[in-house]
């Protein structure tokens, strides 16, 4: 088996590409210390995506094995647990188990969902009247990455009070949404930018 098939039956796609090559530049680091202090970064960014089991402990050695195991063992630090050396598929650690959670309306996301959650339970004041414009408007450029056909503040209207079971109305006269020609204006911008940085 060469190096290269070797490498991707070790890479653990449940924590992605950004996981792997925060290992990977780990790997580069020549000072031990800071090495250890970026492997421990990298562990707790695992721990934070991964549901945490029951046994704090057992948990954090599975999650310091998938550390050595994306990095193929050729990180040079002092692990903090005992690391057991994967060397076939039949003894790959287990994976972590993700969240799972049924979201509604999939073109938003978990994240509004949490927000809208989170207004439905606040006073009728300032501050919910701002934190709706923000949502809204996060769901508005959402909608339009989505479908911009789709996309109107109507239905932002609609879904709004959906998820919130009625209790938040966005009113057109008070909330001021984000227009149709500034979202447009800023993905330009932020397609210029990215084509730049290639």
């Amino acid at each position: 088996m060469d190096y290269n098939t070797q490498r991707e039956k070790l890479i653990m796609p449940e924590y992605g590409r950004g996981i792997q090559q925060m290992v990977e530049h780990c790997k580069t680091i020549e000072n031990k210390e800071e090495r250890l202090l970026c492997a421990k970064t990298i562990v707790d960014t695992m721990a934070n995506m991964a549901e945490q089991t029951a046994d704090k402990e057992d948990f954090q050695k599975k999650l310091w094995n998938h550390l050595a195991a994306m990095a193929q063992y050729e990180l040079d630090i002092d692990y903090p647990v005992e690391i057991k050396r994967i060397d076939d598929e039949s003894t790959r650690p287990e994976q972590m188990l993700y969240p799972q959670k049924r979201i509604q309306k999939r073109n938003y996301g978990a994240i509004v969902e949490q927000f809208t959650e989170h207004l439905a339970t606040m006073e009728d004041n300032t501050l919910r009247d701002e934190l709706t414009i923000l949502v809204a408007n996060h769901m508005k450029r959402d909608l339009s990455n989505w479908s911009v056909d789709s996309m109107s503040d109507e239905k932002i209207a609609d879904d709004m009070a959906s998820y919130t079971n009625g209790k938040i109305q966005i009113d057109f006269n008070r909330h001021q949404l984000i227009s149709d020609g500034e979202l447009l204006s800023s993905r330009i911008s932020t397609s210029v930018k990215k084509k730049k940085k290639r």
